[in-house]
């Protein structure tokens, strides 16, 4: 199954059907396992990565959750094809670098991944759309009982599951969710959030995952303990404070809305007229654009736009996944006005 081809498909788990799916865009579940007796992928030679792969691939055969998934090695693909790869968040910005050994699973729809030799020898990842973080670890839960019926976990009766980083020994599991906050940003309150929210032993990290810098006003909310903690634990803890987090966003909403919104209706109206009139326009813009038009449609400001729209288009915008959609490098002149059509297109039901 070529990129070209997961390019065209849909992942489910853009849909926007899920509870609270207008401000939570997705609920996701990682999941960091070893093999007893092998060195941890960071310091690991080539043999030993090799006979790990092996050995995840043949128990991945065995799967009934991985039944026809895609299978594919990250050493024969380019810098594009590895962020195409990235900003469909299938993989994790450390395994965008590359390297010899490393695979990516990938389930139909995309709500159920592993990376094989990133930095543990596997990374089991579920995403579902809305707050379903509950669903997204009942999946990933089900997945790794089967594969640990033919893999050997390293595990310590003390410690729990042991990973290459300490942060992720205990259950090594991450339960997030990717929350859409433009009227906290608005309203000057996000970092007083954030603050907050790393107070409860929890972060707030970027767009893709760790290391990245928020774009359009989206967060990923997870935890930051794993040692010490059950799984159940860690969802409740993540769910609970998520939804204090969207009464928040709500409140500031109505307060906006309340007091300025007319202002706010201009900003929402004038993003709907260059987001479809646009002939050029970047990444970084269209995603902002793109974050007032689907706060504007959560307050009703606007003409119903499925969400589905919204959601899809965050990321078949972005410079990767343009180039691989069209089959050609693309210099940023022409991703600028390729993105423009796409997005006019859509908006307009003409796409």
């Amino acid at each position: 199954m070529s990129l070209r081809e997961i390019a065209d498909s849909q992942s489910f788990w853009l849909k926007g059907d899920g509870p609270e799916a207008d401000i939570i865009f997705s609920s996701r579940i990682r999941l960091a396992r070893n093999l007893r007796g092998f060195i941890f992928p960071p310091w690991a030679d080539s043999l030993t990565l090799k006979r790990v792969s092996e050995k995840v691939l043949d128990a991945i055969k065995r799967c009934n959750y991985l039944k026809n998934a895609r299978l594919i090695d990250m050493n024969k693909l380019s810098s594009i094809e590895r962020g195409f790869l990235l900003e469909r968040h299938l993989i994790s910005v450390e395994f965008s670098r590359g390297g010899s050994h490393r695979f990516l699973v990938v389930q139909q729809g995309e709500m159920l991944s592993v990376m094989i030799n990133e930095e543990d020898h596997l990374r089991l990842q579920t995403i579902f759309s809305g707050l379903q973080l509950r669903e997204a670890w009942r999946v990933a839960n089900k997945l790794d009982d089967e594969l640990s019926e033919h893999l050997d976990y390293a595990f310590s009766p003390q410690f729990g599951y042991l990973t290459s980083c300490p942060t992720n020994v205990g259950t090594g599991m991450r339960a997030s969710c990717m929350v859409h906050l433009p009227a906290l940003v608005m309203a000057g309150k996000i970092n007083e959030l954030l603050k907050g929210i790393s107070q409860l032993g929890l972060v707030a990290r970027g767009l893709y995952g760790e290391g990245t810098a928020s774009h359009g006003d989206f967060f990923q909310i997870s935890n930051q303990v794993t040692l010490g903690l059950k799984e159940e634990e860690v969802v409740d803890n993540v769910e609970r404070v998520t939804r204090q987090v969207v009464g928040q966003e709500r409140k500031a909403r109505e307060i906006l809305l309340k007091r300025n919104g007319a202002q706010l209706k201009d900003q929402i109206g004038r993003a709907y007229g260059i987001l479809t009139n646009a002939h050029l326009i970047s990444s970084q813009e269209a995603i902002n654009l793109l974050s007032k038009l689907r706060m504007g449609v959560s307050l009703h400001l606007l003409p119903e736009f499925d969400m589905k729209v919204l959601n899809e288009l965050l990321f078949l915008i972005g410079p990767a996944q343009l180039q691989i959609k069209s089959g050609k490098n693309l210099d940023a002149s022409s991703r600028d006005e390729l993105r423009a059509k796409i997005i006019r297109e859509k908006l307009t039901g003409s796409y």
